[in-house]
């Protein structure tokens, strides 16, 4: 059976065992759009990707 040689961090170990969950906390309205999306997440709203209010990159039609 495989035994760690050193201790791992207790943040560390928690950090493995937590999974990720939207909460209301983390979800937020865009000013620009209106749109709710998460929080330090970009995201796409009429063929544009937004982050933090302003249009970082537009969708090209092939």
């Amino acid at each position: 059976m495989p035994h760690p040689k050193r201790r791992h961090s207790k943040s560390r170990s928690a950090k493995r065992r937590t999974h990720y969950k939207a909460t209301p906390s983390t979800i937020t309205v865009d000013q620009a759009t209106g749109e709710t999306h998460l929080m330090h997440r970009a995201h796409w709203h009429e063929g544009k990707l937004y982050y933090k209010g302003k249009v970082v990159m537009e969708k090209v039609a092939k």
